[in-house]
């Protein structure tokens, strides 16, 4: 089976090599590396370039990583974004302690390289899931994953009304909001991560664990794995324009 981990911040990564041999092992065929500051962007990009037929990055300002080197991190972005599949991970996250004022600031920066650029938005919602939607929409952007989506479920309606994709993760086996969401999305409106490194259940995830998505989101819909990844590879193929895939 082919498939694509759509959202993994691989500059967290301390064995690349490694990583990479558990990644093809079972069947990754490519990556979307995010960036989130200037540091992960940069790394993101490094990496992109020294494994260019599986890493594909995306760069951009995560909300809880607004940070002093906020204008040098703009600059990087604007300089770098022809490199890019997408302007990601970024959005809102109203739970973090960031004023809200100077989120929205950052993230309308971010809709505007979107615009500009023609990419598809990688988006952190958590909290702020009707203000990511209604943002991204007043835009008119036309491509865009609500990664890791666990909000209301009438807001995931309307994100789905617009054309829009989410993203499933490992958390499948056990967040019952993000359970309830993926099951009232279309398969044709998927897209599979692993958010990587995050700890799922204490144990360090990698984009091989995205076998792990696969398999929890084929039980909860009642399909085979098979069609699961073939889906799955397609949007994901479809949403970041993966042309060598």
């Amino acid at each position: 089976m082919k498939l694509i981990d759509t959202h993994a911040h691989l500059e967290e990564v301390l064995d690349v090599h490694s990583m990479i041999r558990n990644a093809r092992a079972v069947g990754v065929d490519a990556i979307i590396g995010v960036g989130t500051n200037l540091d992960s962007c940069k790394r993101t990009l490094e990496l992109s370039r020294e494994h260019a037929d599986l890493i594909y990055p995306a760069i951009g300002v995560h909300p809880q990583e607004i940070g002093k080197d906020l204008a040098d991190t703009l600059l990087f972005i604007e300089e770098h974004l022809h490199e890019c599949v997408a302007v990601g991970e970024v959005g809102l996250d109203y739970w973090s302690k960031i004023d809200k004022g100077l989120q929205n600031e950052v993230f309308s920066k971010m809709l505007s390289y979107a615009e500009s650029s023609s990419l598809p938005l990688s988006i952190h919602s958590r909290g702020a899931w009707k203000e990511c939607y209604e943002s991204v929409l007043s835009r008119q952007i036309s491509k865009a994953v609500f990664h890791w989506f666990s909000g209301p479920v009438e807001i995931l309606k309307q994100v789905l009304d617009s054309g829009y994709y989410v993203s499933a993760s490992p958390a499948l086996e056990y967040s019952k909001a993000h359970r309830a969401s993926i099951k009232e999305t279309p398969l044709d409106a998927f897209v599979i991560e692993t958010d990587s490194p995050v700890n799922y259940h204490g144990k360090k995830s990698e984009p091989s664990d995205v076998v792990k998505t696969l398999r929890f989101l084929a039980e909860l819909k009642g399909l085979s794995q098979e069609e699961v990844a073939s889906t799955t590879t397609r949007n994901a193929i479809r949403l970041f324009n993966l042309r060598h895939v």
